[in-house]
């Protein structure tokens, strides 16, 4: 994958026309993978609650770490945005001249009830098939519940799950396997009609958050570590589904690649099964500093003060606005919108930064995968003994 992140640079920078032609490769791949996404989320999530059915306290103590983490890594997150805008200041003399575009009529607010409204699909079949991941994590809870209180009767059907899932699991296999190839065109693609000239004009943005990215992985690290987990051990066992996000900057399509990567790991099947797509929606800790990095940096751009009242309004409107956009369309845009609403700045503002968007992308979905791994580890940490008992061998084994 290395190695194709290089050739696909390469072809870009020199072979710009070329290049443009292989975007096809790289779209086949991600709707290759995403093909399976829908499946493995029901699958295993449903398996998961299933076995957790007759551990009702597991369950709660999973889904209380989970929230807890989610929540303090969405602060620590924010503060570090923050704190590197206040240490290097990026937007101070920023060229104000758009250098992308934002989508018509960006929504600048989430409708509350709406949103818990669509995490309640009237019709399952359609919602898989828009690839929306919330709705179909809500319903293969419900079943997996109900499966776990059906009794003797729903074991042919956790049988014909467990079937579906190992099956998915091997296409998997397939699938990833032409990873380097998707891998190059991808970034060909990106290279060449993006270029670098955007880049450079806002450089002091791009490289003051991969600052901050390299700033979380020393914190994931310290925290791996006092959890009493190796952290090179663990980062070098999930650098294929992080180097995955980071080429295709997509968290969902490295999800069935991190499931078997986890189990492998020795993490319970029920614990992935559950925390790692609710951290896919919910736990974006890469994102998340962008999104504080970016409006400060908008502010400055536009003079306006960044006193304690408007980073109080940072902090609190990112960490309310990341949770809630979870489920909306361009819901990192619409998080970043909510905020500089909240502080005064225009929506058109987006479109300063918006033409680096994509070189950003890469590194903080990178980091949201890398974080989910973090909290996968720490639920395995803290839930108990019990996660361990009747565990059935990991599908993933099968991959081996």
């Amino acid at each position: 994958m290395l190695i194709g992140l290089a050739v696909g640079l390469a072809i870009g920078l020199l072979w710009p026309e070329t290049a443009v032609k292989l975007r096809p490769i790289g779209t086949a791949f991600v709707s290759a993978v995403q093909m399976i996404v829908i499946p493995v989320v029901f699958a295993s999530v449903s398996l998961g609650i299933y076995r957790m059915g007759a551990e009702i306290r597991l369950l709660g103590r999973v889904a209380g770490i989970c929230l807890l983490y989610f929540y303090v890594a969405t602060i620590v997150s924010v503060l570090i945005g923050l704190g590197l805008n206040g240490v290097f200041h990026p937007g101070m003399g920023a060229d104000l001249s758009a250098t992308g575009k934002i989508p018509a009529n960006l929504a600048v607010s989430i409708d509350w009830a709406q949103f818990f409204l669509d995490m309640i699909p009237s019709n399952i079949l359609a919602v898989m098939a828009a690839q929306k991941i919330l709705p179909t994590l809500i319903f293969a809870i419900l079943f997996g519940m109900a499966m776990a209180t059906t009794g003797a009767v729903a074991e042919p059907l956790v049988k014909v799950l467990e079937a579906m899932l190992a099956a998915v699991f091997k296409m998997t296999k397939w699938i990833t396997g032409t990873a380097p190839i998707a891998i190059a065109a991808i970034m060909a693609w990106m290279f060449a009609t993006q270029g670098i000239g955007t880049v450079l004009a806002l450089a002091k943005l791009v490289g003051v958050m991969y600052l901050g990215l390299g700033l979380m992985v020393v914190v994931f690290w310290i925290a791996l570590l006092l959890i009493g987990e190796k952290p090179f051990a663990v980062t070098r066992q999930v650098m294929e589904p992080v180097i995955l996000a980071f080429a295709t900057r997509s968290s969902e399509v490295t999800l069935p690649v991190h499931m078997e990567k986890l189990e492998r790991m020795g993490v319970p099947n029920k614990i992935v099964s559950v925390v790692l797509p609710l951290g896919y929606s919910f736990n974006r800790d890469g994102s998340i500093m962008y999104f504080a990095l970016a409006v400060t940096f908008l502010a400055e751009a536009y003079h306006v003060p960044l006193d304690g009242s408007a980073l109080l309004t940072i902090l609190i409107t990112t960490t309310i606005a990341s949770k809630g956009s979870a489920n909306v369309p361009s819901g990192g845009l619409v998080a970043v919108a909510m905020v500089l609403t909240a502080i005064g700045l225009p929506v058109e503002a987006l479109a300063i930064v918006a033409g680096v968007d994509a070189f950003m992308d890469m590194g903080r979905t990178a980091i949201n995968v890398f974080g989910n791994t973090v909290a996968v580890k720490l639920v395995q940490k803290y839930a108990g003994k019990a996660a361990l008992e009747s565990e059935p061998a990991p599908l993933a084994a099968d991959l081996r």
